[in-house]
């Protein structure tokens, strides 16, 4: 009898990633694969918050994963209240924490 391999995912929907590539946070470069959202390329590099609350300062990071609350957002290329876990990573992208609601920081 032969044994089957098990599918991984990628086999299933037939994706090669390509290279990684670089993003730059807080100054510090961070690897992204293509594909990826900002959110998860910064917790594969071990970032769990990027932002603060208005208020009190708390510090926040992924929720939901998919959009619905707001408690991933970053400030991308000097635009605030990007949602992390939607915007795409992209080559060359400057990501910074976002203080509040980010519109002071321009």
């Amino acid at each position: 009898m032969r044994a089957v391999r098990a599918r991984t995912p990628l086999d299933l929907a037939e994706a090669r990633p390509g290279p990684a590539f670089t993003v730059t946070f807080d100054g510090r470069e961070i690897e992204a694969l293509p594909g990826q959202s900002v959110g998860a390329a910064l917790w594969s590099a071990g970032v769990t918050s990027w932002r603060s609350t208005r208020g009190e300062g708390r510090p926040r990071g992924i929720f939901c994963g998919i959009g619905v609350y707001f408690d991933c957002l970053v400030t991308v290329d000097g635009h605030p209240n990007q949602r992390a876990c939607l915007r795409p990573a992209e080559p060359g992208q400057v990501i910074r924490t976002q203080e509040g609601t980010g519109h002071d920081e321009r």
